[in-house]
């Protein structure tokens, strides 16, 4: 994890000297994903997936307005990819660096890093994390709605024990996550996973973890999060309470936060549930219970459930489910 610290560390005051251009944080760590991902292809030799000419090398060889175009162009081709992870990452991308001097700076920076170290001693994946978590700090407001405390995450994961072989399902699945944390709990639980047989680790690798995330911005973040973790995960840019979340295959463990509130206009869901709410937890919550599997289990963070269908949900709840724990977090923890 040291290494990864000096990375974070080295890339965050990179941010520092963008932010005097206008640059936000959340900008930034787009910016830096869209990198990353060019970068650790060209480190990994996973560049089949991208097309001929649009390569980390194409980009780094350019200076000055040429290679600032070049990248413009670069991130608009990539998101009409054939390879569904990359047209999900770069999908509608735009740059929001202002001058060519600023993407000159970061690509000649990112050169100088030890990115095969880091690969070697499998930090990236924990510098991806520590960046999104820095983000979440630094920008404060909102930052609960896609970056969930992992030390809560981890907390819930331990007591919601995910198993080898079982459809797991966050449909507001912010930064990931929840996802990546279930993943790294099977990894664990599993005594040797040498000996899983190929279709086991194909399952967990490929079949194992669903998402839904609202906004598209913090979907390409889960998508890269979960990549760099060794998750061929189906995370889908898209509304769990619309067609998107009535696509999910019933799941054997739930685990999420999604976000509060009511929807836009009190519009009610596009979805059609048996207690149709413009309030979006009774909403979810209604996904989640009639999305599980007979006998399969959820986790979910909730704030006080307030008006008058919540008696009707939670009846519908007790009587579908059964419900083993309602705890309260401490105030101050988003």
């Amino acid at each position: 994890m040291a290494k990864a610290q000096d990375i974070i560390a080295k890339l965050w005051n990179l941010c520092n000297i963008l932010r005097e251009a206008g640059i936000t944080y959340p900008e930034y760590v787009t910016e830096l994903t869209y990198l990353i991902f060019l970068k650790m292809a060209e480190e990994t030799g996973t560049e089949s997936d991208l097309p001929q000419g649009l390569r980390w090398r194409d980009l780094a060889t350019k200076t000055g307005e040429a290679q600032f175009k070049f990248y413009k162009n670069q991130l608009d081709e990539l998101g009409r990819a054939k390879v569904k992870h990359v047209r999900g990452i770069f999908a509608d991308a735009e740059s929001a660096l202002p001058q060519p001097r600023f993407l000159s700076l970061l690509v000649q920076e990112f050169d100088k890093i030890d990115w095969y170290s880091a690969r070697e001693e499998t930090v990236l994946a924990d510098l991806y994390e520590g960046l999104l978590e820095k983000n979440s700090a630094e920008s404060k407001s909102g930052a609960g709605q896609y970056f969930t405390p992992r030390p809560l995450i981890e907390s819930i994961i331990e007591l919601i024990k995910p198993s080898p072989g079982e459809i797991i399902q966050d449909p507001a699945c912010g930064t990931a996550g929840f996802l990546i944390a279930a993943d790294r709990y099977v990894k664990r639980v599993s005594a040797n996973l040498a000996k899983q047989s190929s279709r086991q680790v194909t399952f967990r690798r490929e079949a194992a973890f669903y998402g839904v995330e609202l906004v598209q911005t913090t979907c390409k973040l889960a998508l890269m999060n979960a990549m760099l973790h060794g998750i061929e995960e189906h995370i889908v840019y898209g509304d769990a309470l619309g067609k998107e979340g009535k696509a999910l295959p019933p799941a054997d463990v739930i685990v999420t936060n999604p976000p509060f509130g009511t929807k836009p206009g009190a519009g009610l869901p596009d979805r059609l549930f048996p207690f149709p709410t413009s309030n979006k937890q009774l909403a979810f919550l209604q996904h989640i219970y009639l999305c599980l599997k007979s006998g399969g289990r959820a986790a979910v963070v909730l704030p006080d459930l307030q008006g008058n269908l919540t008696p009707k949900v939670l009846c519908d709840l007790m009587e579908k489910c059964d419900l083993h724990t309602v705890l309260r977090l401490p105030t101050g923890i988003f």
